[in-house]
């Protein structure tokens, strides 16, 4: 596992929204007006989980991703990162 991506927290972005489909989901960003479609159950799995774990790796183990798809699934959500889909998650300070 070399992609550093999947040691980060990342999140969905608040201008996004899921909407449920046969096929997965759209992703409708309210700000930019980007459509996505996500063709993978599994990858919309992963992509409600982000913020329930403090690593990507963890959502992915939580949506049941084999490990050997990691690094398949963190190109996937890369290309949702550059479109501001997901965005890293900064820990708050208290």
């Amino acid at each position: 596992m070399s992609d550093r991506m999947l040691e980060e927290p990342w999140t969905l972005s608040p201008s996004v929204a899921l909407r449920p489909e046969p096929f997965g989901a759209l992703a409708y960003h309210f700000g930019n007006r980007k459509l996505t479609f996500l063709k993978r159950p599994e990858l919309v799995e992963v992509v409600r989980l982000l913020e329930q774990h403090p690593r990507l790796s963890g959502a992915l183990e939580a949506a049941g991703i084999p490990p050997d798809q990691h690094e398949a699934y963190a190109a996937a959500l890369r290309a949702l990162a550059e479109t501001d889909m997901i965005r890293p998650r900064h820990q708050e300070a208290v």
